[in-house]
């Protein structure tokens, strides 16, 4: 009977072991105005993000220019939660569309390579281009 088990797991599909990670989107938390709460992901290939409206007025949508090779850009509405499975190696970056130009960013990782200031592309709004470089100082030097 363990064997049976024991093989019946092997024959599982990676997804079954997918975590879901929940980001707020918010109007002010501690770290100012317009935040992702959090603000920075490290998860594994084929993990989910739930994105939560727990302020009024955002959505979460990918960066054009900061999706991984084989990754799909997505878009969602205004005030609606969104769940998204990111499987594509490699940094995400995140916006709410009407308040980018503020500064809501968010970074995702996935996989093992962490952001680096050279991952920012040229023509992020000066805001966001803060914001994300305040988020990527803060996860330290990758070892």
């Amino acid at each position: 009977m363990l064997i049976r088990a024991a093989l019946l797991s092997c024959l599982l599909p990676l997804g079954a072991f997918a975590e879901t990670h929940e980001v707020r989107m918010l109007n002010r938390n501690n770290s100012g105005p317009m935040p992702f709460e959090p603000d920075y992901l490290v998860i594994r290939p084929g993990d989910r993000v739930r994105f939560i409206a727990a302020s009024p007025g955002h959505n979460a949508a990918t960066i054009e220019g900061m999706i991984p090779a084989g990754g799909e850009p997505f878009i969602g509405r205004i005030n609606e939660e969104i769940e998204v499975t990111l499987t594509a190696e490699g940094l995400w970056g995140i916006k709410c569309s009407p308040h980018y130009t503020m500064g809501m960013v968010m970074l995702i990782q996935v996989g093992s390579s962490p952001a680096t200031a050279a991952d920012l592309p040229e023509n992020l709004p000066p805001a966001a281009r803060e914001r994300m470089s305040e988020i990527i100082e803060r996860q330290g030097p990758s070892d």
